[in-house]
């Protein structure tokens, strides 16, 4: 499925590569505010966002990043890489195994 498009895997490569840019921008990115930034963005905090904050408190790579690991901006960069690739491999896992289960 996924052998028959090169051109695909050059251009993910280089979003991965190129997904630490965002380091560079100020601000932060259109809706990845928390609670704390809500109020300022968009005036409220909705009730149900608000309810439910706290039940996904563990991430692997918080903020886009290796925990410890965010002094530099080499460092940061390589959490945003890692993340991205992470996030790559996630989809295609899921993607290949719902192709296999509605080829089948």
């Amino acid at each position: 499925m996924f052998k028959s498009y090169p051109n695909l895997w050059l251009v993910l490569g280089t979003f991965i590569i190129l997904s630490p840019l965002g380091l560079l921008a100020t601000g932060t990115a259109f809706g990845e505010w928390g609670l704390d930034e809500l109020p300022g963005e968009i005036g409220f905090v909705p009730a149900g966002l608000e309810k439910f904050a706290e039940i996904w408190t563990l991430s692997p790579l918080p903020d886009y990043g290796i925990p410890g690991m965010d002094a530099t901006f080499i460092q940061s960069a390589g959490g945003y890489i890692l993340s991205a690739i992470v996030g790559v491999v996630l989809v295609i896992g899921i993607v290949s195994l719902l192709y296999k289960v509605v080829k089948d």
